[in-house]
């Protein structure tokens, strides 16, 4: 889970109890409401101004709170029941006038095609407040952002820019500058071609990854030709160094998903707007069309209102709530709500309940779920009374639960090593990699990101993700994961159907269609059950070098050698058998 470390002084400040709070135990309850605890508090022998605590978040859906200001806001408003007003967000129908402008030129639309940002002024920048821009910056690019995939961000001098700026690509051969940092890390203070800090500078080193295979890369200029940054790489020495004192600032973000990167320029907005900073927007005029148009304002508010029905709130809770509680314990989050009437989604009939219009900083109001959960954090988790349960169980493992250890312990006398992945993934991992159609798999509604845009159809797609960068350890390596899978199935009221696989992949130069024949022989002759093989015409294996696994004349699984295709999809260099079995239809 994320951590941050604060300035306690500005951090109190900022939470709106500048003498902080009165015991330790007191400040970790108030914390509760930012689903957030103290993990490391300050250090009372040294000055006011210079203590630091660390704070532990508990859950990675709120980028929002992942900085002093963000966090600080959320127990302000929870514990003084004011709600900060952001008068800089063009809105729908509501478009701010920008003096400044970005020019977005069409060269950048398939390397990484979205940029965002504002103007803050009129507050000196303190060493807290630097370090805390800093640690935002990073936390919200390295988790939110994907390492800088997703997006990154940097900050500027206004004073040093002479406007309009441009993003456009370029050949990383043909444009030099000199990059932040460059003496610190040993490297000449004469200019450096854009290919030259990728492999030089540790940052260039370090994100090359973001763009790797592109023929041209983005670059930041100012109207005269000087270089602002390399996105998302660094930015330049001339004008990419921010110093404690500047009070004018030009905040920029790029990337390649636009939602995802204009809620972080919200947070970041709203956070620099409670230091004490006046944000002004920003237009950025693009050649292409985007998902919110080719002329854009940005800070920009986006988020849609969601409604979530009473009954779905007291099937969550288990207690009955009226609309007007839902709306009161809604606004001490911080949150805009309403009574309405209204249906929710997959239901035809109008009920009762509220409907909630996320702040500015906030995008994770994905499902009733989610609006529930802030009812019950804004009412206070002590104000629900406990109740005894009215029936008496007993506990016991599923059979299948049993079944599934059983498998994991022949696996291992196989001499496999089992691995837990997540149930979600890209597109190109699942889909694209395994040379599958897509036909069957399961798209997630309003992903925050395309790297968890689908729910996993396929065990062997998941090991196959770890045999993609496990090519400098010693071969062979025998890896196996038992887990669910689902896939699309229009025979089942939910459309969809769920059931546990057992995967195994071995890689190596012995790895062929009789080694997994043998090794699945094995693992039915201790299971004490009778299969047989039919041919298979599975894509994701070699045709005519993968078979069926037919049980009680059911298809309960498939094996045989990897498609080379597959094995180029994935980066791999040595061959590998793989396989999968239905759990659920083998018991």
């Amino acid at each position: 889970m994320p951590k941050i470390e604060v300035n306690e002084e500005v951090f109190y400040t900022l939470a709106g109890r500048p003498g902080g709070w009165s015991s330790r135990d007191e400040f970790e309850e108030a914390l509760v409401c930012a689903k957030a605890e103290l993990d490391e508090d300050s250090d009372k022998s040294l000055p006011v101004n210079e203590r630091t605590l660390k704070i532990e978040l508990n859950d990675t859906n709120r980028p929002d709170l992942w900085g002093t200001a963000g966090c600080g806001r959320q127990l302000r408003i929870y514990h003084s029941g004011k709600k900060p007003v952001y008068d800089f967000f063009s809105r729908t129908g509501d478009k701010k006038k920008a003096a400044c402008k970005v020019k977005v030129e069409t060269s950048v639309q398939q390397i990484r095609p979205y940029i965002a940002g504002f103007i803050a002024r009129g507050k000196a920048i303190t060493d807290p407040m630097l370090r805390d821009m800093i640690q935002t910056q990073e936390k919200l690019a390295w988790n939110f952002g994907r390492k800088r995939r997703t997006f990154s961000m940097g900050i500027y001098r206004i004073s040093l820019i002479k406007w309009p700026i441009t993003y456009k690509g370029v050949d990383p051969d043909s444009v030099s500058f000199v990059p932040l940092a460059a003496e610190e890390h040993g490297l000449p203070s004469s200019p450096i071609t854009m290919r030259e800090i990728l492999k030089q500078h540790p940052k260039g080193r370090e994100f090359a990854f973001t763009l790797e295979d592109k023929p041209l890369h983005p670059l930041l200029i100012d109207s005269q030709g000087l270089i602002l940054s390399y996105p998302p790489i660094i930015n330049s020495n001339d004008l990419g160094a921010v110093q404690v004192g500047d009070s004018e600032i030009f905040v920029e973000l790029t990337g390649t998903e636009m939602p995802i990167m204009n809620l972080a320029t919200s947070i970041v907005a709203c956070d620099l707007a409670d230091n004490g900073f006046t944000i002004e927007p920003v237009e950025f005029e693009y050649e292409f069309d985007t998902p919110f148009g080719r002329n854009i304002v940005t800070p920009y508010y986006f988020q849609e209102p969601v409604f979530c029905s009473l009954s779905r709130i007291e099937t969550f809770l288990g207690e009955k709530l009226n609309a007007g509680e839902c709306v009161s314990a809604l606004e001490r989050m911080g949150v805009t709500a309403e009574k309405a009437e209204d249906t929710e989604r997959g239901q035809k009939e109008k009920t009762q309940g509220v409907r909630v219009y996320p702040p500015e900083y906030r995008n994770d109001f994905l499902h009733a779920a989610d609006v529930t959960e802030d009812v019950m954090i804004g009412r206070s988790l002590g104000s629900f009374k406990p109740q005894r349960p009215a029936d008496s169980t007993v506990g016991r493992l599923l059979p299948i639960t049993l079944f599934s250890r059983q498998i994991k312990e022949l696996f291992i006398g196989l001499g496999y090593q089992e691995m837990i992945y997540n149930y979600l993934g890209s597109r190109k991992d699942l889909v694209e990699n395994m040379r599958g159609d897509g036909s069957r798999i399961i798209r997630i509604f309003n992903p925050m990101t395309e790297n968890y845009e689908y729910v996993r159809d396929s065990v062997l797609a998941s090991l196959m993700t770890s045999e993609t960068i496990s090519g400098r350890s010693v071969y062979p390596h025998k890896i196996f994961e038992v887990g669910k899978v689902a896939w699309l199935d229009e025979t089942e009221n939910t459309k969809s159907k769920t059931h546990q696989f057992a995967g195994f992949l071995h890689a190596g130069s012995d790895a062929n269609f009789n080694t997994a024949a043998a090794e699945l022989q094995a693992l039915f002759y201790y299971l004490s059950r009778e299969y047989n093989v039919q041919e298979s015409s599975d894509p994701r294996f070699i045709p005519g070098r993968a078979a069926a696994i037919m049980y009680n004349g059911n298809e309960v699984g498939v094996f045989g050698e990897l498609h080379p295709e597959v094995l180029d999809n994935c980066g791999v260099t040595v061959p590998c058998i793989g396989g999968e079995i239905d759990l659920d239809l083998l018991m």
